[in-house]
């Protein structure tokens, strides 16, 4: 293993990356919504703080640093495939694949498991959406339903829907913090799948089994019917099979956005022009996250050229003497910027960069440092009450943020998974070059 020193860089070209974390914090402690301040308003702020930084660099040469981190080739692949990846999920959902889902879950599952079946549910719907938010939206509902007709606590319900959701939002191959991960630590979908599966499985077996302890005495038959299609479920399970295979995630998701607007056009669920409209609004709600990649590529460079990547690893470094410490590094890394982001796509972004540096240094397989930047991201992302996943389901709940973390079981689960996987070396990898 190497042993050289990091070059000591300099913290003061760190400055834009505090404006850019105070803009969130200070607006989310003065407003009490950290989603008030416009992320990209924030960025751009931190980027002029940065052009206006190291006079010794002419303004002209700046310009074209932050210009080449944006434009990197990595950081508009992972544009298209944010674009592919919700034109895939707003034609899935238009043609009424959540729906069936959602309905297919609840059709097959006994009175005593309905709370297990939530969360298995919003597992399933996470994975295949990949948005832990556009499940919390579609089953909030649902569960509120469950915990009117049961003597469960609503604050449980929408905790079993939020643990689903994350675990999908951390494993799913179309969820952005997932692409985000991979493109960081230049790894592929599958390998990264993989080596996140085995650590999350034992998190979510667990977390079932916690549910169905806590909820086994509430049975209860739902009244309503639950119509659904199998068809229409099919093209979220012909993404994850190719995904899983190693398909080229380009292929799968122009494949799975054929595949799903045929059905829709078959079935009638919408017209052609009605489909070219539906892969329109999936780009534009991409739209925000794309120029955020492009920003936030050119900020890293530019602090990266000041020196203050070489700071933040020697800082980093200073304590990790082994691989393991490289990933001990890596975790609190990516779990502090989360914390003050509260957004773990972001925090991926931004902490992925020296989590490659780090895992370069300490040979740490790309895979590994990819699913871990993404199991501490999504573990603290699910237990934050300013997150916007918790929000959203005290929102329809009409409960306290604070009172439904504690029935949040599997984000927590998750972390205790993830370090036990950092201390016992599980599971081994070989280092790619």
């Amino acid at each position: 293993m190497e042993t050289k020193e990091w070059n000591k860089g300099n913290g003061w070209a760190l400055i834009p990356f505090g404006v850019f974390i105070l803009l969130f914090i200070g607006s989310g402690i003065l407003t009490g919504d950290f989603y008030k301040m416009p992320v990209l308003v924030a960025v751009f702020a931190a980027i002029l703080v940065a052009l206006f930084m190291n006079r010794k660099t002419a303004f002209q040469t700046k310009l074209q640093q932050l210009t080449e981190g944006g434009g990197h080739s990595n950081i508009i692949l992972m544009v298209v495939i944010f674009l592919l990846a919700g034109a895939f999920s707003t034609v899935a959902e238009g043609m009424g694949a959540v729906d069936s889902t959602v309905n297919l879950g609840l059709s097959v599952l006994p009175g005593n498991l309905l709370i297990v079946g939530l969360f298995i549910i919003a597992c399933f719907i996470s994975i295949s959406m990949g948005t832990s938010v556009g499940t919390i939206v579609a089953l909030a509902p649902v569960g509120m339903g469950i915990a009117e007709q049961t003597d469960v606590a609503a604050a449980l319900t929408m905790g079993a829907i939020v643990s689903g959701a994350m675990f999908g939002d951390n494993l799913s191959i179309i969820s952005d913090t997932t692409i985000a991960a991979v493109r960081t630590q230049g790894t592929e979908m599958k390998d990264k799948f993989k080596a996140n599966f085995f650590i999350v499985l034992p998190a979510a077996i667990v977390t079932a089994i916690i549910f169905g302890v806590l909820t086994m005495d509430a049975a209860s038959t739902l009244q309503d019917e639950h119509p659904f299609s199998i068809v229409k479920v099919l093209p979220y399970l012909g993404v994850l099979i190719f995904a899983i295979m190693g398909i080229n995630v380009i292929y799968v998701l122009m494949g799975g956005i054929g595949f799903a607007g045929l059905i829709g056009l078959f079935m009638g669920d919408f017209s052609g022009m009605e489909f070219v409209t539906l892969l329109g609004d999936g780009f534009a709600g991409m739209q925000e996250l794309a120029l955020l990649v492009i920003l936030l590529g050119g900020l890293v460079e530019l602090i990266r050229q000041n020196g203050g990547i070489d700071f933040l690893l020697h800082k980093i470094s200073r304590g990790a003497h082994s691989n393991r410490g490289g990933e001990f590094s890596i975790a609190g890394l990516v779990s502090a910027v989360n914390v003050s982001t509260a957004n773990n796509t972001i925090s991926i972004m931004t902490a992925g960069p020296l989590a490659k540096q780090i895992s370069e240094r300490f040979e740490i397989d790309s895979k590994r440092s990819a699913s871990l930047l993404d199991i501490f991201s999504s573990s603290v992302q699910g237990l934050l009450p300013y997150g916007a996943q918790i929000l959203s389901v005290a929102g329809v709940a009409s409960l306290s943020p604070v009172s439904i973390v504690p029935y949040c079981f599997y984000p927590i689960l998750l972390a205790l998974s993830g370090l036990l996987a950092i201390v016992f070396r599980f599971p081994k990898f070989t280092v790619r070059n």
